[in-house]
């Protein structure tokens, strides 16, 4: 009888066979997930809101700017217009739960060497629209048309 071959063999036979070499993940992705994993130690540590909040906060302010202000102005917005969710960090960004599950979240554009900022919503995000609906939006700069639609698309989320 022979050896069942693992997955990890049949995937670096399959990606000699094509003549590529599979890349795996990123540094980016590979810090992304290590940040997970220490974040998720430190939720359960974690007793009230104010630690959250002041972890968001030190990441925000980590940030380059305009990430910086961008993200400092929508903490503002979410305080304002979800009051209900509870800041944490997640993935190392800066993200607002209800009742422990992430709702939305802000990627700063250097964080994957992106172009712009994102303002992102989960599945757990109130904004369903028909079958298609927008949950990541580009972020170059906030006026003031901007965050009243942010503001109006967090209400949503949280409705």
């Amino acid at each position: 009888m022979k050896p069942a071959k693992n997955s990890t063999q049949k995937s670096q036979k399959s990606a000699t066979a094509t003549g590529k070499k599979s890349k795996g993940f990123t540094d980016e992705e590979r810090a992304a997930m290590r940040e997970y994993l220490q974040e998720r130690n430190a939720d359960a540590r974690r007793t009230d809101k104010a630690d959250g909040e002041s972890a968001v906060l030190a990441k925000i302010a980590a940030l380059p700017e305009p990430d910086r202000a961008m993200g400092e102005r929508l903490h503002a917005i979410m305080k304002a217009n979800a009051p209900a969710l509870s800041p944490k960090t997640w993935y190392g960004m800066p993200a607002y739960a209800k009742y422990g599950n992430v709702v939305c979240f802000f990627q700063s554009a250097q964080k994957f060497k992106s172009r712009y900022a994102t303002l992102g919503f989960s599945d757990k995000a109130n904004l369903d629209e028909g079958h298609v609906w927008p949950v990541a939006f580009a972020l170059k700069e906030l006026t003031a048309a901007e965050e009243t639609m942010i503001a109006a698309l967090v209400r949503k989320a949280v409705s």
